[in-house]
């Protein structure tokens, strides 16, 4: 009779797994009786050994040397006898576990599941074993899609106290690949609170499939909510053009439309001419021509809009021409009393020294505006762009805080962008049209 078999050890049954199955390792030799009581004592503090029946002790000494030896078709044969003889629970763990190994030597990775479900279904894996051998049994039922056997695995995994990076990325995923969409963001929400928490920035799986789930069922808010959350740890133009594109499509209104655009430039993510193009536009219709013109110098800069653009170049040259002066005069005109004690025309003047990186200057247009009684969420937006663009963040904060209706969260996206860290390496992109 062979007692006292361990199972591998979960560090090496990660290690052997996560190498792509290539390798084996063979457990502690089972022994009919320990040769020292010494030794006995020893093995049984280790953990729980399995007893091979009478029967099947005959099969499991085939399949242990055909292991070690790894000799594959000897433990194919040897399985085959041995599934013939085991008749207890510890037999039974027994073949499955050189079903695992058999699935190793061949690098089969069906026979590796077929091997770790009947370890797992035996009832006999050792606690410590679970969250390994869960976790890779979910891993393989991700790989086959399997997302219900997956899920379950994943969660046993998690219960027994999985570490494996990949776990919190296979579990969203399998939810919302059988249509558990809610699920599956909520495990993303939490791994990316507990990753930030660790000082660590969250995998942008966590961000990109739940975004396209989100998007697939047309939740658009949340859509946005995921997005914005995203650009705390991934603040890269294409991330912020992504988001950008989203929340032009969602507000219809010029106005708001050109502080998007604004936005969009301001973080690096006006990477085509058509931006340039509608935000030119909105701008012109605004009689801003300082703001227009910076804006085309700086797309032919970019090489964004080529060096002769027929559209852009005619453009330029009407708003140059309407341009005279104006910004020679602002000075003087921002000073009266009549633009000061009319909202319209103080937070008008405002946005005309916004258009020529006047922010400094724009602050206290805007706050006369707010005094006289103008648009209480227009001006305080522009107030808090103009205080975040001429460097004063804390005021810029406060202002944004206050914003409420259409500009809500672009203030909200405003606010992330003076949080957020240098911008991140490239991360994967979700597909959002834009």
């Amino acid at each position: 009779m062979f007692n006292r078999f361990r199972s591998m050890p979960a560090t090496a049954m990660a290690a052997v797994l996560g190498c792509a199955l290539m390798t084996t390792a063979v457990p502690a030799a089972a022994q009919e009786k320990p040769k020292k009581e010494k030794q006995k004592k020893e093995e049984e503090g280790k953990g729980k050994g399995l007893t091979a029946s009478k029967g099947f002790g005959p099969a499991l000494k085939k399949m242990t040397d055909a292991t070690a030896a790894k000799d594959a078709a000897t433990l194919q044969a040897a399985l085959t006898e041995g599934q013939g003889t085991a008749t207890t629970p510890d037999d039974k763990y027994l073949v499955a576990f050189y079903q695992l190994q058999l699935g190793i030597l061949n690098k089969d990775q069906a026979i590796q599941s077929q091997g770790l479900d009947g370890m797992l279904d035996s009832g006999m894996t050792p606690p410590e074993n679970l969250a390994t051998y869960n976790f890779f049994s979910g891993n393989f039922a991700y790989g086959a899609k399997d997302y219900p056997k997956a899920i379950k695995r994943l969660e046993a995994a998690k219960a027994a106290g999985s570490t494996d990076p990949n776990l919190p990325v296979l579990l969203m995923d399998s939810y919302l690949s059988s249509g558990q969409a809610d699920q599956g963001i909520a495990i993303a929400k939490a791994a990316i609170d507990a990753s930030r928490a660790a000082g660590q920035r969250p995998s942008d799986e966590l961000y990109v499939r739940p975004i396209k789930a989100l998007q697939a069922a047309k939740r658009n808010d949340e859509v946005l909510d995921m997005m914005a959350l995203r650009l705390r740890d991934y603040n890269q133009p294409a991330v912020w053009r992504q988001t950008l594109f989203i929340q032009l499509q969602a507000n219809p209104d010029k106005e708001v439309s050109l502080d998007v655009l604004r936005l969009m430039r301001a973080t690096g993510a006006m990477e085509q001419r058509p931006e340039y193009l509608e935000y030119a536009a909105l701008a012109t219709e605004a009689a801003l021509p300082g703001e227009v013109v910076s804006l085309i110098r700086s797309g032919k800069q970019s090489k964004v809009i080529p060096a002769t653009d027929a559209k852009f170049d005619e453009l330029l040259k009407s708003q140059t021409e309407r341009m005279g002066d104006e910004e020679s005069t602002l000075t003087a005109y921002a000073q009266k009393p009549s633009t000061l004690s009319n909202p319209k025309v103080a937070g008008a003047t405002g946005d005309t020294m916004v258009g020529y990186g006047r922010y400094a200057d724009a602050i206290p247009l805007y706050k006369a505006a707010l005094a006289a009684g103008g648009d209480k969420e227009l001006w305080t937006y522009r107030l808090g762009v103009a205080q975040a663009q001429s460097g004063d963040i804390a005021g810029a904060k406060a202002s944004f805080a206050q914003v409420t209706g259409p500009r809500k969260r672009l203030a909200q996206l405003w606010t992330t962008k003076i949080d957020a860290p240098a911008p991140a390496p490239a991360a994967a992109a979700p597909s959002t049209g834009g």
